[in-house]
């Protein structure tokens, strides 16, 4: 089973990017689906974005489509998702979960047994 550490997260104006990172340690990163999930305050979490194993199949929220942009590199054992035109709604604490041979649905957190410890995101306005 892969470790998984997010990074990247910080404190936008509204309009602006970051991109956070999820990096793997451990053996066999590149039979992960990673999907990142967020959650604000007094909020359930929700999922955000998911990539398979090998890259070739991503997945986002309605809401995000457009602006995030979730990518890997297995080389590197990293996941990244891309967020552009931020929003206050987009604050939250977000992270990424791993889970092994697995093709999805990718929106469940009870399918994922790897989790980071998360990362905060704020949006001002």
């Amino acid at each position: 089973q892969v470790q998984l550490v997010e990074s990247g997260g910080g404190v936008v104006p509204a309009g602006g990017s970051l991109r956070l990172s999820c990096a793997a340690s451990g053996r066999g990163f590149n039979v992960y689906a990673i999907s990142w999930f967020r959650q604000a305050p007094g909020k359930e979490r929700e999922f955000v974005a998911a990539i398979n194993w090998d890259g070739r199949s991503t997945y986002a929220k309605d809401s995000v489509k457009g602006r995030f942009i979730i990518s890997r590199d297995n080389a590197k054992n990293t996941v990244f998702l891309q967020m552009n035109s931020l929003k206050p709604e987009d604050t939250a604490v977000y992270y990424c979960a791993g889970v092994a041979y697995y093709s999805g649905p990718y929106d469940d957190p009870a399918k994922f047994g790897s989790w980071g410890q998360g990362t905060q995101v704020t949006v001002s306005s």
